[in-house]
């Protein structure tokens, strides 16, 4: 397994394809990094030579923000958010969704299983 920033590439996909498990890159980045090292992203990830990883290290260390630096930089960010307090931040805080999502239904996975009230059904008045 072809090893990049830390981060083990599976052998038997296509460098294009083996490249987005590392985090920050996607398929418009993965094929624009193949391009620009001379890699044909048809190649195994398990054909690369040690130059071409090499190069690919060396650009995504110069020239993009990816795994650690990264996760790094959203939870700054994430914790500016609600240093400042403002709605976002909040909103983090919380463990409610973000970006306006509706939160009468659905919005499960970021609040969690359902807390379900007892008693809440048909209570009838008694006199």
């Amino acid at each position: 397994m072809p090893r990049i920033l830390g981060v083990d590439i599976p052998n038997d996909k296509r460098a294009e394809i083996s490249l987005r498990y590392i985090y920050g890159i996607g398929p418009f980045l993965a094929k624009q990094l193949c391009e620009r090292s001379g890699i044909d992203p048809s190649t195994r990830a398990r054909d690369l030579t040690e130059d071409e990883v090499a190069k690919l290290t060396g650009l995504l260390d110069n020239e993009y923000t990816v795994e650690g630096q990264l996760r790094r930089q959203v939870q700054q960010n994430i914790a500016r958010l609600r240093d400042i307090g403002c709605y976002r931040g909040m909103r983090h805080r919380k463990g409610l969704p973000v970006h306006g999502q509706r939160t009468r239904t659905n919005a499960r996975t970021r609040k969690g299983p359902r807390k379900t009230v007892a008693g809440k059904k048909g209570v009838k008045e008694m006199r």
